[in-house]
C-alpha cells in the first residue's frame, strides 16, 4: 500500500500520541481520531507504515517500557508493572512479555542481575528477532567499567528547533535523510555552509529490535517554520543534558552511545522522559579519515 506524505504525517502524529500515553487506555477509535481517519482506514495505514497491527505495536511498546524498568528499578514489582501498563492480570502481562522476549518477566529480571549476564538474541513465538540485552543496560552493573574516552559536559541547552521526517527501522534512516534534503533544498534551508543535521532516537537499540526502532532524520533551523506532508516541525526542549563530543568512524556509534550511558549511570544522573539525539558537524565522506564529527545529547534530571 502506497502511503502519501499526508498519510505519513498523520501516522507520525498517532505514534507520538501513543508514546506519551502508554500508561493510559488506548483504543483504535481514540487513536484514529487523533490521526483524522476512520478506524478502518487508519488501521490499514498504520500497518502499512509500521508493518505491525495497532494492538501489536501498543503491546510491544508497553512491554519494552516495562522491560527497561525491570532491569533498572528492582523495587518495582511485576504486578505493579502489569497494572501500570494496562494489562488485565499478571498472566496476560507474562504472555505478552514471552511473545516479544521469549522469557517471563521474572526470568528476564534474574538474567539482568549478574555483572556479565546477557540475554542473547532469540526468536520469539512470532518470529521477531529480539535485541541483545547486555549487562550495562542494568544501572547497578557499571561500577567497574571504564567509559570510552570523550569530551563530556553536563550543561543546560536552549530550545532547539528542527524539521524532520520519521522512519521505522534503522535501515530506513539514510533514505529518510535523502528525502529530507530533497525537501529542504527548494526551501532555501541548505544555503548556509554550516547547516547541521541530527538524528532523534525515540527507541533504544538495547530494548527494541533494529527494524522496529523509530527515529527522526532532522535538520536544525533557526526558528520554527511551516512544514508540509511527512515533514514535521519538532521542538527539542531546553534543559539539562549530558553532551559528548566525538570524532568517530561510521561503525563506532553503538560503542560511543554505550559509553555515554555508562558515564551517566556511573555519575548518578537519571535520564528524563525525552529522547536522546545526536547533531552532526560534518559530512564524513569529506573527512580525510572518513570520520563523523558529532555531539551526543542525553536529557537528564
Amino acid at each position: 500500500m502506497q502511503l502519501s506524505k499526508d498519510h505519513i504525517k498523520s501516522i507520525n502524529k498517532a505514534l507520538h500520541f501513543i508514546d506519551v500515553n502508554l500508561e493510559s487506555d488506548l483504543s483504535l477509535d481514540q487513536i484514529s481520531k487523533i490521526a483524522h481517519y476512520s478506524p478502518y482506514h487508519f488501521h490499514r495505514l498504520f500497518k502499512a507504515f509500521t508493518n505491525e497491527t495497532l494492538n501489536n505495536y501498543i503491546a510491544r511498546k508497553r512491554v519494552e517500557k516495562a522491560s527497561a524498568i525491570l532491569l533498572r528499578k528492582k523495587h518495582i514489582t511485576i504486578s505493579d508493572l502489569s497494572i501500570q501498563y494496562g494489562f488485565s492480570s499478571n498472566s496476560s502481562f507474562t504472555r505478552a512479555f514471552k511473545t516479544f522476549y521469549g522469557v517471563s518477566p521474572s526470568h528476564f529480571r534474574r538474567q539482568g542481575k549478574g555483572a556479565y549476564s546477557k540475554i542473547r538474541q532469540v526468536k520469539s513465538k512470532n518470529g521477531q528477532a529480539i535485541t541483545t540485552f547486555e549487562d550495562y543496560v542494568c544501572e547497578t552493573n557499571h561500577k567497574n567499567k571504564a567509559p570510552m574516552e570523550s569530551h563530556i559536559e553536563v550543561k543546560t541547552i536552549k530550545t532547539l528547533n528542527v524539521v524532520g521526517m520519521t522512519c521505522i527501522g534503522s535501515h530506513e534512516l539514510t533514505s529518510t535523510f535523502n528525502r529530507l534534503l530533497e525537501w529542504a533544498g527548494p526551501q532555501g534551508l541548505l544555503r548556509t555552509p554550516d547547516f547541521k543535521m541530527a538524528t532523534i532516537y525515540y527507541d533504544s537499540f538495547k530494548i527494541t529490535a533494529p527494524d522496529k526502532v523509530r527515529l527522526s532524520a532532522c535538520l536544525l533551523v533557526d526558528e520554527p517554520i511551516k512544514t508540509e506532508g511527512e515533514v514535521t516541525a519538532i521542538t527539542i526542549n531546553k534543559g539539562l543534558y549530558i553532551v559528548a563530543h566525538h570524532e568517530i568512524g561510521i561503525h563506532e556509534f553503538e560503542r560511543v552511545w554505550t559509553s555515554l550511558f555508562m558515564w551517566m549511570n556511573n555519575n548518578g544522573y537519571k535520564m528524563r522522559n525525552e529522547p536522546p539525539f545526536e547533531i552532526y558537524h560534518n559530512n564524513f565522506n569529506e573527512h580525510p579519515e572518513k570520520l563523523c564529527i558529532l555531539d551526543l545529547y542525553i536529557p537528564v534530571e
